[in-house]
């Protein structure tokens, strides 16, 4: 071995892992590993070759990585030097070495460029390091987390010291000792969350919250303290986070400070104390429970920390907070798909079982009694379960159960973000692709994974369940109330208060209305109102769950009202009782939907099928159901009937999968668009077919529908539009249709046409299927409705508008022949392909986001669409980089924004930093347009919005609340913008 002696050979790393993944396919990853060997010089692969012959787990390991981890083989590969370092030397000495050298080049640095690129690679150094030490089992998980955590510690206040030494270079602060600025400064920087424990995750956001002491600063008299404050944030945020060539250190979230959406990234100490005293909420209290000073001023630090304690730690035991923190869980779990264990698509962190569950369940307890109890004021959840142990708050097994269920979940967290980078906690969808993580994580099978898996969440869930939850069966023995009596019966006002509405006496009104009037349509039929009564007592309990109770009884009261028939439904709920929370959040958040289950009570049968939160279904699974639901139709209209019938159940199926957190707004973009595809090709034979019995066919006649838009890039939401062209060809010799009825050629085809709009948009008793709009044909409205290849081709290339080749980005054929397919797809590839002048692309789509945003305006941020730095900056985005690249680059082009995205950062056209923005827009704008879809018909008002959409938007994007989601919002946009303007102009 020629990089380390035989004497070194027991302190190198390569020769202290003690585990490795199992491979998937060690063929295949032997291959990829001695390809790179051939990339490098040759004594580095040497070196590297002996590596892997001597120690069998580094083998392992790094066969491992080549198969399953881009992310960290990506690392490997970007410097075989560095690789080498980090196999042959002593990770313990070398983590602590890495950072001391990063801080002394920092301080040496002469530009803010050479400051991002120290910690940049001393990052990727200490990634690669850290993985490989937890991969092969050198540390235990929460040494890990710990070296995770001293990275980022040391990043953050490396950045501030930094960046108040060039203040103090421009006399804009006088500090006490210019060698540690940050003394005296009074600026405050809290690690918060995991960060703040010692607790990080590998690829985790670290929370932060910078305040600043108006009352004991370095400032000079003429420098005024908020604005220097909030560039000092600013800048240790762009520091950190901002992409370059290498990389990036840690993404950094400022939302946790006080009211995020209406405050600067820096709040001063005497704000935020006025805030928590007046307005904070449990959950800020469970965050702060981990603060910790972590960089900054020091003494500012410990008496803001001094501060707030009596904020965090009440002087009596608080039992409220029991039912606060579980409210919490149960807002980011409630029928996510999580509320019951499973392996694939399980969500370690929030799921049920998982490490939130471990989580809480230490914070409440130490909310409850740590005012009293100053030995409950640690930080790391281990540490609060041991205390809790040691006071007999908790038994000494149920301690050492949790602490393996959450090391483990732990290790299964970190495995799962050393696959891309990427903040995600959830397992793979497909047992074939868990297969490969378990055995990346070490195991010999998914099998064996799972059985340690589900145990570990039982466990926990377990626990969780008896802290929060008390005995499953309480709400079956009710107390004998009647329910009848109304506001005026005291017990059954306090039965309700027990059961957690804030209004019981509006209850009580309400649900004597229901027993006693006789004006709901729904339960005239005697058998049927006789079930309904019976009922009540467990729909209260139900409805209890729901997660805002009174107004989820307001809106079954509204919905009861509307209700058409209602034998089935009642009974449906009164036999699933898990039921009753999940249509209260239906009929409580998405008004849409409540309406399509008081018209067709038959919706919610899907909601009871076991596949309601299993994988989505594709669309083979949606053509067989399709086919099923059309067999015997006995007519055109009942046809049609059916058809519509499929689309509302899909509709309703998906809308509630997505307001319940089962799917993700990818999923269900996609869902949307195959139900629309499904439905398309359907009705294309089955208009075609009608339209041939009456007037004939064409000689080799040819048609093809084009999704455009929305449905053309997979990317609809519940409320979308069909935006199609049709396409067609035949023998131009033999013009004429052979029917009774013939028609010529363009006519024949624009008859068609019309027929297949009609039978999308006609209203039956089951509604319409879809708005079809054909404005994106050639010519748009002035352009006939279909239109011959050979004139779409030649519009396109001759005559088309910028905007019209932007839109063609989207095109996709979803009904035709195979070999019209191929044609259709061939044309529209070779308009897309030409070589274009970069300048004039730029220059044309600059200016249609300008006449947009005359039109439709862009200063409200939560028109997703439209703001600025909105969707539309990022569609446009996407489109200018596939017309000015394809020509040379084709592999750029997609349908799909995302991909698109993905696509042209992989090739280099878009940079790494631009492509980090952009893809957490996407993802976030996403998120929020499925819900805002299904639950607003107008533009969003959060002023006049109810209390449960602005508590599932917030939930949808995991922030604590919507004031930290609002601001997120106007940050990224702000972003977005910025990237939009670097890239396009404008």
């Amino acid at each position: 071995m020629t990089s380390a002696t035989a004497g070194e050979g027991q302190s190198m790393l390569a020769a202290q892992f003690v585990s490795g993944p199992e491979l998937f396919d060690p063929h295949e990853a032997e291959r990829r590993f001695a390809d790179w060997l051939t990339d490098i010089a040759p004594e580095q692969a040497s070196a590297l070759r002996a590596i892997v012959d001597q120690y069998p787990h580094a083998r392992a390991i790094l066969f491992g990585i080549a198969e399953a981890s881009p992310y960290l083989f990506d690392l490997i590969r970007a410097d075989a030097a560095r690789a080498l370092r980090v196999l042959t030397g002593d990770a313990d000495k070398a983590l602590p070495d890495l950072m001391a050298r990063a801080v002394r080049l920092v301080g040496e640095a002469s530009s803010e460029a050479d400051v991002m690129t120290a910690l940049r690679r001393m990052k990727s150094e200490a990634a690669l390091m850290i993985a490989l030490c937890d991969i092969g089992g050198v540390w235990p998980v929460m040494r890990v987390t710990r070296a995770l955590t001293d990275l980022a510690i040391v990043s953050v206040q490396t950045a501030i010291r930094y960046l108040l030494t060039q203040e103090a270079g421009r006399g804009r602060i006088l500090p006490p000792n210019p060698a540690a600025p940050e003394e005296g400064s009074g600026v405050i920087v809290f690690a918060m969350g995991k960060m703040g424990a010692g607790e990080l995750n590998y690829s985790s956001d670290i929370d932060l919250i910078v305040f600043f002491d108006l009352e004991a600063h370095s400032l000079p008299e003429d420098i005024e303290p908020n604005t220097f404050f909030v560039r000092i944030a600013q800048g240790m945020s762009r520091l950190l986070q901002q992409r370059t060539g290498d990389g990036y250190v840690f993404r950094v979230d400022l939302r946790l400070r006080p009211d995020p959406a209406s405050t600067p990234v820096a709040v001063s100490t005497a704000s935020a104390l006025y805030y928590y005293e007046r307005e904070g909420r449990t959950w800020e209290r469970a965050a702060m429970i981990k603060a910790l000073p972590c960089a900054g001023d020091p003494k500012a630090g410990e008496r803001m920390l001094a501060d707030i304690a009596p904020f965090v730690w009440r002087k009596h035991l608080d039992f409220a907070a029991l039912a606060d923190v579980h409210d919490m869980k149960r807002q980011m779990q409630t029928y996510r798909g999580q509320s019951e264990i499973s392996v694939e698509g399980h969500n370690v962190k929030v799921g049920r079982g998982g490490i939130r569950e471990i989580e809480f369940f230490a914070q409440t307890q130490q909310l409850i009694a740590g005012g009293r109890h100053p030995d409950l004021r640690v930080r790391p959840t281990l540490d609060a379960l041991g205390v809790l142990a040691a006071s007999n708050w908790i038994t000494g097994d149920v301690r050492d159960e949790l602490t393996v269920a959450y090391e483990f979940l732990r290790r299964v967290e970190h495995r799962l973000q050393m696959i891309a980078d990427e903040q995600t906690h959830a397992l793979p969808e497909d047992e074939e692709a868990v297969e490969r993580f378990a055995r990346f994580f070490g195991y010999a099978s998914r099998e064996a994974f799972a059985r340690d898996l589900l145990m570990h969440l039982n466990c926990v869930q377990g626990h969780y369940g008896r802290l929060f939850e008390g005995d499953a069966t309480d709400d079956i023995h009710l107390p004998a109330v009647d329910y009848k009596a109304g506001a005026s019966d005291q017990r059954l006002l306090e039965h309700l208060a027990k059961l957690g509405f804030r209004k019981p006496a509006m209850v009580a009104q309400t649900v004597q209305h229901w027993m006693l009037d006789e004006d709901y349509r729904a339960l005239r039929v005697e058998s049927t109102r006789q079930a309904f009564l019976d009922f009540v007592p467990l729909l209260i309990v139900g409805l209890a769950n729901a997660e805002e109770p009174d107004s989820a009884v307001i809106a079954f009261d509204r919905f009861l009202q509307a209700l058409q028939r209602g034998a089935r439904l009642i009974s449906l709920l009164s036999q699933n009782r898990d039921l009753v929370a999940l249509v209260a959040l239906v009929l409580g958040a998405a008004p849409r939907l409540a309406d399509m289950l008081a018209r067709q009570p038959q919706l919610v049968d899907g909601l009871i099928d076991p596949r309601f939160f299993g994988a989505m279904p594709d669309r083979r699974e949606l053509s067989l159901r399709l086919a099923v639901t059309l067999e015997d139709a006995n007519s055109y209209e009942e046809f049609l009937d059916r058809l519509r019938l499929f689309g509302q159940e899909s509709l309703f199926l998906i809308g509630t999968r997505i307001l319940s957190g089962t799917v993700t707004a990818p999923q269900a973009s996609t869902a949307f668009a195959d139900v629309a595809e499904g439905i398309a090709q359907t009705l294309h034979g089955l208009v075609l077919d009608q339209f041939v019995e009456q007037h004939g066919r064409i000689k080799d006649q040819e048609t093809a529908i084009i999704a455009m838009g929305r449905l053309g890039s997979r990317e609809m939401t519940a409320s979308s539009d069909l935006d199609l062209i049709l396409i067609y060809d035949f023998d131009h010799d033999a013009p004429d249709s052979d029917g009774a009825r013939s028609l010529h050629g363009a006519q024949y085809f624009a008859r068609l046409t019309q027929r297949l709009i009609s039978a999308f948009t006609t209203r039956t008793n089951y509604g319409v299927l879809y708005e079809v709009d054909m404005r994106l044909r050639p010519s748009g409205r002035s352009g006939p409705l279909a239109s011959r290849i050979d004139s779409f081709s030649e519009y396109q290339q001759n005559e088309a508008w910028t905007w019209e080749h932007m839109a063609l980005t989207r095109a996709r054929v979803i009904s035709a022949s195979p070999a019209f397919r191929e044609r259709v797809e061939a044309a529209i590839r070779d308009v897309l392909t030409r070589p274009r002048e970069h300048g004039i692309i730029a220059n044309d789509v600059a200016e249609m986001r300008q006449a947009i945003a005359e039109e439709k305006g862009e200063d409200d941020i939560w028109d997703l669409k439209y703001a600025a730095g909105g969707m539309v900056d990022i569609e446009f985005i996407a489109q200018y980089l596939q017309l000015v690249h394809a020509a040379e680059k084709p592999a750029i082009l997609n349908v799909n924004t995302q991909q698109v995205l993905e696509n042209a950062a992989r090739l280099g056209v878009l940079q790494t930093e631009h492509f980090d923005v952009l893809r957490r827009a996407v993802r976030l704008f996403n998120d929020l347009t499925q819900i805002l879809r299904l639950c607003v018909s107008e533009g969003f008002k959060p002023e006049s919005a109810g209390a449960d959409l602005l508590r599932l938007l917030a939930r949808v994007s995991n922030e604590p609340d919507f004031s930290s989601l609002e601001a997120r919002v106007r940050e990224i946009q702000q972003d977005v913008r910025q990237v939009f303007r670097q890239i396009v102009g404008g």
